[in-house]
């Protein structure tokens, strides 16, 4: 870069480098004939921001068409040129489609003048080496420019010199690679064919060798014979790129193709262009037997093999039928199949993306004909690994199928399913598979169930993608086709019946029907959403699940051509037909939502009747028995009373089946099951309510067995089961890892299992073994045959130690497995206390699930460790938290519960103070907030009657202010009765060393119930002092801080017991500043920090609101702490915090109306001494005073600087160079108001006696910014009827000063300094004045 910026190319400076030189250059470039403007936009061209580029391009060719015939456009074709060869490389091709833009804009502008400068200014011949490189690629993008202007096709001469140049730079390989070569043809084949015939003898050599020797030259070959055959073939005669003996050049020269685009990952044309060849000379197969498959695919060698893959994508819209049945059948495609299958690590390169962006282009431009969309979408599913489709079941390119195409596929699905052709498909086994001698993993029938179960999760992808337009007629006939072979079997073909007409070429297995079973329910729950997200398509006709139990009662009525899997009894049948009529009955009234949520719940219980029909059946008469109850309930209530009183209600019913139903690890029946609930939860009872809290109740959940069995999930099981066996072969050297590891922690878990029975057992063993030697048989050794009876007996105990530490081991993950689906079935229930929260917020039955979510809450607090405890403890919060405690509505009528709810929250009070960690407690105590806030908003007139003397009595106890009586009055809330229960947590939360309650509890107790706070405020008062612990004082501080300055407290006390309560506080404060600066402990350092804050506080109350305190006391108390806190500020003890403890004493002696002097800083020539403070903390950055040159100053100004007198302040160190004026006027007005004195114009050595400052409100102090305050101040202190006292900290020696200048003095001073800058002896302004004496003149 430094060797560019010395050429006579280099690029010129920016007007602001040019600005920071120092150097004043001649003019080469004319800068100073343009404008600013105009030569920043070469700069902005050059950024690496794309959009900066553009729009000063757009700029650079506006100004430049505003002076067309101006200098502007000669110097933007130099700086253009010029920043071609830039040594950053990121700004060439910036400059090069600047250039382009320039050329394409004028067309006027000769390229061959634009060449002939790119030469010139970057001649390769007499370049020095050094700067060949950026040379080299100046031409290059000269080049590129020329071409993307689009006029270099038509100047033929200009496109002569830049063939001749590209030539020339093609030699450069080490620097360029093939990018001349890449250029030429880019170039040539936008030539017509007319320029064809002069440039092709200059750039296309004759021999074929040179042809075949590389990509480039190969691909120059190709366009020439696509451009100008008939001129190729008379240069050089018939050519056969596809001989026996130019076979192997090609693959060479496929294979250094495919190097250089490995990074790119792109195809490169040359093997798209051989391809092209290939099928216009009929040789296609040829081409791809030998070329492709047998010479790229020779070796391992995966760039060849991605092209290959590459070669095979983009020939797709390119091949007739016949053709793409040859390259779909053979070895390459296997090959890919093999890469699919094996490439599984995230580190792995994946083709598959790629390859579904090829076949998703084909089907989406090929719309028009569905044969060949067909053709491909069923050669790639029947490449199979051992059966099983390599692509995988949700392949997404089926969305760019027409509908022909599509019901073409789905047939042939179905007819694969049906009766799988094996011989049809493209089967392989990878390297891992083959070396399996296992016979079973070869058979074909392993082959047909693989092959199963992918084509029915195929075709409920089909159904469930979203993006794929399919007729309804599509999606009911593949519903039916997943019903029909799900619960039944053919037993006689019937037109009718179209599923009858195919048989199993290979008999379905349970297995396989289990898999089918549990598609066929995951298509019905994607129907079922579905149906509902889309009800204004839908209005006309019934849904799905409707259609398919209509369907399922014709097949039960042919029963002579179909049969179910499992025959239905006379009970079952009895309820599928009573089933029936119950939902015409539902149908009528289908205007209703419960009506229809019913007929959902039912529909669903009976399409499970075929799945489960023994409880499926005895659901389906109990849901009817409801139904009909729920919907007659308001005709026939108080008559089904009285005639069944020992018959529960309906509801509990209902809801010990929905309970049953979500035990079923069914997304579908959870839906459902939430649907129904929220039609059925304003008619809950407390029975029905505490069938749902027994299950989540975790005690009994854990110690007794459940009343609900949970299933587990056997589809997904034998999912799992399938993909590990396909998989197990080629994963099989991980497995033998994972084998070892294994044995080593059942090693260790065999050590760690020994139990003292099964040693004993050993030693007993041993000893009948004589194998533990003692001291009578040491000479004694065992036989052979006594070592082979020991050996076997061994063996058979540790065999037998061996099965029970595996039958311990099962019982465990038993137990676990049994723990992780009642966790799961929990959750799903926790959806209807979810549904019970949102739909009926102001429901009774509410209040009694604050206590089961709290207990859920605490035991997954404490044994979180897995997943499903978390979900369980993230859901049981928010539903607590969001839909409960935050929640807008809440229960308005409690009736005869009052009681019950003090006694709550009593307990939950309690409760919250005996937890071990606070954020449980923090539940229990917004509970406790919530019954509040109930009981607050309850309105009731018996319960005032009820306790008229309690009421009474507290009526006589509170203030006497109008509103809170009303809310008294009007409310259950008995403050009386509430009131111990906190106040007990209070006192413990301030007297306990370790309580779980904190204090943002009780400050949002005191902010939403503010007359409940003036109850408690007295005990928090009482804890300010006393022989309670510092850290509690601090804590009553604290609260008092935050709780006095509410607005809703100060109306619920009178003027006269406010203001009594404030001197209170006062005093208790007062009383524990008296130690102030004595503390010794952090937590005396905390209590005396938080005893300021809250005497700020108050000090803040009693200002705004202008009561008549006595503050002299405090006053007193403060003075006389001044010197300890000062000492324990300089000694640098607990310095941050003794900092904040002075700032906030200042704070609030400043309130009281004494000011805080100002420290004024000591002459370093006193001495060597410094503060133990500037001891530990040097500051940082500043060179110390012995390092610091001496300023070197005229003799005259030297006695002159020793004349002047010292400031008023006294001493000041010596100046360490230039100051601003604002700082000095702000250093002169401090030490001139400090204190309120006037400034002293007198020498410091005719100054008498110190004299401490005084302060009053006669004399106040200057300071401009704190006029206000202090005026605040003296209005505060005169309502006490004191004066306001001086500091008595001791000030550093002040001086008798007289009266400020004027601001008329001040700004003549200022005129008259500027005037004689550097004239300082000759000035004739008197020294002592305030203006320029502080100025330093060099």
């Amino acid at each position: 870069m430094a060797q560019m910026e010395n050429q006579d190319v280099a690029e010129p400076l920016s007007p602001g480098e040019a600005m920071k030189s120092g150097a004043r250059p001649a003019d080469r470039h004319g800068l100073l004939k343009h404008s600013r403007e105009f030569l920043d936009f070469f700069w902005d061209i050059a950024k690496p921001q794309q959009d900066t580029r553009l729009q000063a391009t757009e700029k650079l060719l506006q100004y430049l068409r505003a002076r067309p015939e101006g200098s502007e456009m000669k110097y933007a074709l130099k700086r253009l040129i010029t920043g071609l060869g830039v040594g950053r490389e990121t700004a060439r091709p910036c400059y090069s489609v600047a250039l382009a833009q320039l050329l394409q804009s004028f067309e006027d502008i000769p390229l061959c003048s634009i060449l002939t400068q790119i030469e010139e200014k970057h001649d390769i011949q007499k370049i020095k080496k050094a700067m060949l490189r950026p040379a080299l690629f100046a031409n290059l993008f000269g080049v590129l420019a020329l071409f993307q202007s689009g006029r270099l096709v038509k100047d033929s001469e200009a496109l002569m010199k830049s063939v001749k140049l590209l030539q020339a730079l093609a030699q450069y390989y080490n620097h360029l690679q093939e990018q001349p070569q890449k250029a030429l043809v880019d170039i040539l084949s936008e030539v017509p064919e007319a320029m064809w015939q002069e440039i092709l003898p200059k750039v296309l050599k004759v021999d074929l060798n040179s042809v075949l020797a590389s990509p480039e030259h190969l691909e120059l070959f190709l366009l020439a014979h696509q451009k100008v055959p008939a001129k190729l073939e008379n240069l050089m005669g018939s050519v056969d790129l596809f001989s026996d003996e130019n076979i192997p050049r090609l693959v060479t020269v496929l294979k250094m193709a495919a190097a250089s685009v490995k990074k790119e990952r792109k195809l490169p044309a040359v093997a798209l262009d051989l391809l092209r060849l290939a099928l216009e000379e009929d040789k296609f197969p040829r081409f791809w037997k030998e070329v492709v498959e047998q010479g790229l695919l020779q070796k391992q060698f995966w760039p060849a093999s991605y092209l290959s893959f590459r070669l095979l994508g983009a020939s797709l819209p390119l091949l007739s039928k016949e053709q793409l049945q040859l390259v779909m059948r053979g070895d390459l495609i296997r090959h890919y199949g093999e890469h699919m299958v094996t490439a599984k690590f995230p580190n792995q390169f994946k083709f598959a993306p790629e390859m579904n962006e090829y076949v998703g282009t084909f089907l989406e431009g090929s719309r028009d004909d569905p044969e060949r969309q067909l053709d491909v979408m069923v050669a790639f599913t029947s490449l199979t690994n051992q059966g099983l489709p390599v692509v995988p079941t949700f392949w997404r390119v089926v969305r760019f199928l027409s509908a022909p195409a599509l019901k073409g596929y789905v047939a042939w699905l179905r007819d694969m399913f049906l009766q799988p052709n094996l011989d049809s498909l493209v089967d392989f086994s990878t390297s891992n598979q083959k070396k399996a001698q296992d016979a079973s993993l070869h058979g074909p029938e392993r082959a047909v169930s693989r092959l199963r179960k992918w084509v029915i999760l195929r075709l409920v992808s089909i159904v469930d993608n979203l993006h794929v337009e399919k007729e309804e007629a599509l999606i009911e006939e593949v519903a039916r086709f997943c019903f029909f072979h799900s619960f039944f079997e053919t037993k006689k073909p019937m037109s009718q019946i179209p599923e009858t007409e195919q048989q199993f070429s290979f008999p379905m297995d349970g297995r396989a029907r289990e898999v089918v079973s549990g598609a066929f329910f995951s298509l019905l729950q994607t129907l079922s959403t579905q149906f509902r997200q889309e009800p204004e398509q839908t209005q006309g006709r019934q849904s799905w699940t409707y259609q398919l139990v209509q369907f399922a009662d014709m097949l039960l009525n042919h029963s002579h051509n179909v049969a179910p899997l499992t025959p239905f009894t006379t009970k079952q049948r009895q309820a599928w037909d009573r089933m029936l009529q119950t939902l015409k009955e539902l149908e009528a009234r289908s205007s209703e939502a419960k009506a229809t949520a019913f007929q959902h719940l039912l529909l669903l219980v009976g399409i499970h009747l075929f799945k489960s029909p023994t409880e499926s059946c005895d659901l389906l008469g109990d849901i009817q028995t409801c139904i009909k109850k729920s919907l007659g309930e308001k005709t026939r209530q108080t008559r089904s009373k009285a005639a069944n009183p020992q018959e529960p209600p309906w509801v509990e019913v209902l809801v010990e089946i929905l309970l049953s139903l979500l035990a079923q690890p069914s997304h579908l029946i959870r839906q459902v099951a939430r649907s129904v609930f929220t039609h059925i939860c304003g008619h809950l009872t407390p029975r029905a309510l505490q069938l749902i809290l027994d299950v989540l109740n975790p005690e009994q959940s854990q110690y007794e067995d459940d009343n609900v069995v949970v299933m587990d999930d056997s589809e997904k099981q034998l999912e799992d089961e399938e993909d590990k066996s396909s998989d197990s072969e080629d994963d099989k050297n991980s497995a033998s890892e994972d084998e070892s590891d294994e044995e080593e922690s059942d090693e260790e878990d065999r050590d760690g299992d020994v139990d003292p029975c099964f040693r004993e057992q050993l030693m007993a063993v041993l000893q009948a073994g004589k194998a533990l030697g003692g001291e009578d048989d040491d000479d004694e050794e065992l036989g052979d045959e006594a070592m082979m009876a020991l050996d076997q007996n061994l063996a058979s105990l540790f065999a037998e130690q061996k099965l029970r530490i595996q039958a311990r081991r099962d019982e465990k993950n038993k137990l676990q497995k049994e723990k992780a689906l009642r966790r799961d079935f929990q959750i799903r229930v926790l959806d209807l206390i979810e549904v019970l929260v949102i739909k009926q917020p102001a429901n009774p039955l509410v209040l009694e699930l604050l206590e089961p979510l709290l207990n859920i809450i605490r035991r997954s607090m404490r044994t979180s460790s897995t997943k499903q405890e978390q979900d369980l403890l993230h859901k049981t919060a928010r539903i607590f938290t969001h839909h409960l405690c935050r929640s807008r509505h809440y229960c308005r009528d409690v009736g005869n519960c009052v009681e019950t709810l003090y006694t709550q929250v009593e307990r939950l009070v309690q409760q919250a103070g005996r937890q071990a960690d606070s954020s449980i407690s923090l539940y229990y105590f917004n509970a406790s907030l919530y019954l509040l806030r109930v009981l607050k908003g309850n309105t009731s007139e018996r319960s005032i009657s009820k306790t008229p003397k309690k009421e009474k009595a507290g009526t006589d106890t509170s203030t006497k202010a109008k509103v809170p009586k009303v809310a008294q009055a009007t409310s259950c809330l008995d403050l009386s009765l509430v009131t111990p229960i906190y106040s007990s947590a209070l006192s413990s939360f301030l007297t306990k060393r370790n309580s779980p309650l904190t204090t943002p509890m009780f400050l949002s107790l005191f902010t939403r119930h503010p007359m409940l706070c003036k109850s408690l405020l007295p005990v928090v008062v009482q804890h300010v002092t006393g022989q309670t612990r510092p850290r509690h004082q601090a804590q009553a501080c604290l609260l008092l801080q935050k709780t006095l300055p509410i607005r809703e407290l100060r109306l619920c006390f009178e003027d006269p017991e406010w203001e009594q309560l404030m001197g209170q506080i006062l005093a208790e404060v007062t009383e524990n500043l008296r130690a102030l600066g004595e503390t010794q402990t952090k937590s005396e350092h905390l209590k005396e920090r938080s005893s300021l804050e809250l005497l700020n506080t108050l000090f803040r109350i009693i200002n705004h609101e202008k009561l008549t305190v006595d503050l002299s006391g405090v006053r007193d108390v403060l003075q006389s702490q001044q010197q300890k806190l000062q000492q324990r500020v300089q000694q640098g003890e607990h310095a941050t915090g003794s900092c904040r403890l002075y700032d906030l004493y200042w704070q609030a002696m400043r309130i009281l109306g004494v000011q805080r002097p100002k420290l004024e800083k000591k002459d370093s020539k006193e001495g060597p001494t410094q503060s133990p403070v500037s001891m530990k903390r040097k500051k940082k950055g500043f060179l110390p005073e012995t390092k610091k040159r001496k300023k070197r100053k005229s003799e005259g100004a030297t006695q002159q600087a020793d004349a002047t007198p010292a400031a008023a302040g006294g001493d000041q160190p010596p100046s360490t160079g230039k100051r601003k004026r604002k700082r000095r006027k702000a250093k002169v007005a401090a030490e001139a108001q400090v204190n309120g004195t006037p400034e002293a114009k007198s020498p410091a050595a005719q100054s008498p006696a110190p004299k401490p400052p005084t302060a009053s409100p006669s004399t106040p102090a200057k300071t401009p910014k704190r006029h206000k305050k202090n005026k605040k101040n003296r209005k505060l202190s005169q309502v006490n009827g004191a004066t306001p006292m001086p500091s008595t900290e001791p000030a550093v020696e002040t001086q008798p000063q007289e009266e400020l200048p004027t601001q008329e003095e001040r700004s003549q001073a200022s005129r008259h300094s500027r005037r004689c800058r550097g004239k300082r002896q000759d000035c004739p302004w008197p020294a002592g004045a305030p203006g320029p004496r502080k100025r330093k003149h060099s």
